[in-house]
């Protein structure tokens, strides 16, 4: 598990490069703020993550069921995981800020989608 990296990830990268081309400015990694956002757009309040679809538990009730080695380590791991995700949202929402989080898969497949939902949300909150 030390192999796995936490920053920088393929899709990290191509959401990030994509959001610098179509105009938004941010931070990536900010380790002050909590939960430890992928990209923050502190000014307007906006934090992104991009979850690890085996990590963060993406189609957990269906998968759960898959993982074979290990169970009695993985399953309340990934689940302690998916409780963490919910705080951190939680954390800020009560703060006043937004919060999109995507998965790695959607970010691979389609950038344009994930670009355009920030580039919205972004939008709504520069005015």
């Amino acid at each position: 598990m030390s192999r796995i990296k936490g920053k920088n990830t393929q899709p990290e990268k191509l959401l990030r490069k994509a959001l610098w081309h179509a105009g938004v400015r941010y931070r990536s990694n900010k380790q002050k703020l909590p939960g430890k956002p992928d990209i923050s757009l502190i000014k307007y309040k906006l934090v992104i993550f991009i979850d690890g679809s085996f990590w963060h538990g993406h189609d957990w009730e269906n998968r759960k069921e898959t993982i074979k080695s290990n169970r009695d380590f993985w399953i309340p791991k990934i689940e302690r995981n998916m409780q963490r995700d919910r705080e951190i949202n939680d954390y800020y929402q009560s703060k006043g800020w937004t919060v999109l989080r995507f998965w790695d898969f959607e970010v691979k497949k389609e950038l344009g989608m994930c670009v355009k939902r920030v580039v919205d949300v972004w939008s709504g909150l520069h005015l």
